[in-house]
């Protein structure tokens, strides 16, 4: 594992990278705890600054160009900026279920999804992970952290999470 790449990236990518890792982060913190205390609030409000940075700084970030100088990961930067608009008006209305609807995409599609992109060999966080290690260890580490993020998503959804079902049925106050 090396930092050189992100070292010597534009200042976009390294912003994006700094505010994305904690986001990830503090986002499944959220998710394993309890939901609508003092405590979930002011870290909600963290992790909504967070995403909202971290999207806006894939607007300054060209290095896939599929149309123009834009790809698929600028229209998941935009349901971001969205989503946390949405997120924000729903907690404010105690509207739970959309609260949970918003968050939960938001974090299985900006921080799992995207995520499990940036894992692909040629893009900078592969390079910066598994640098030094020969293919076959670099796609074996990639397969095993890959495999953490779709197990630590699959059972907070089982636990009841992400999507509203289960145990953590608390009320917004």
């Amino acid at each position: 594992m090396t930092f050189a790449p992100l070292l010597h990236a534009p200042f976009a990518i390294q912003l994006h990278v700094a505010t994305v890792i904690p986001a990830a982060i503090l986002g499944a913190f959220l998710l394993a705890r309890p939901k609508g205390t003092r405590g979930h609030r002011m870290l909600g409000k963290i992790w909504i600054v967070l995403m909202v940075v971290t999207a806006s700084s894939t607007f300054f970030i060209h290095e896939i160009r599929l149309v123009g100088c834009f790809s698929p990961i600028h229209l998941l930067s935009i349901y971001v900026l969205f989503g946390s608009w949405q997120a924000i008006a729903a907690a404010r209305r105690h509207d739970i279920a959309a609260h949970r609807g918003h968050v939960a995409g938001m974090y299985l599609g900006g921080i799992v999804v995207a995520g499990l992109f940036t894992l692909l060999p040629g893009r900078l966080m592969h390079a910066s992970l598994f640098s030094g290690l020969s293919n076959w260890q670099a796609t074996a580490a990639s397969v095993v952290l890959a495999a953490f993020l779709v197990t630590a998503t699959a059972l907070a959804i089982r636990q009841g999470h992400l999507f509203g079902v289960g145990k953590s049925s608390k009320r917004l106050a």
